[in-house]
């Protein structure tokens, strides 16, 4: 199960230590605007299972990590 405040803390972490603006992660998992990657990050809405997926993937980063499963960001 998704933790939504895990998941949003992750996300704008990841996203910050990358120096990438909502707007370039956006464009980078091919969303429609940086406004997804905002109501991620605040815990308004929650990703699709593929935008999971694209995100776990471009942060190289587990599933289990990102949505608060694990502690342990690397891949298996």
């Amino acid at each position: 199960m998704l933790n939504k405040k895990i998941f949003a803390l992750r996300l704008k972490f990841l996203r910050e230590q990358h120096n990438l603006s909502t707007q370039k992660l956006a464009d980078a998992l091919g969303l429609k605007s940086k406004g997804a990657i905002t109501q991620f990050e605040k815990g308004i809405i929650s990703p699709s299972v593929d935008t999971l997926i694209s995100i776990a993937d471009f942060f190289d980063v587990s599933l289990d990590y990102l949505v608060g499963r694990s502690d342990d960001p690397r891949r298996y």
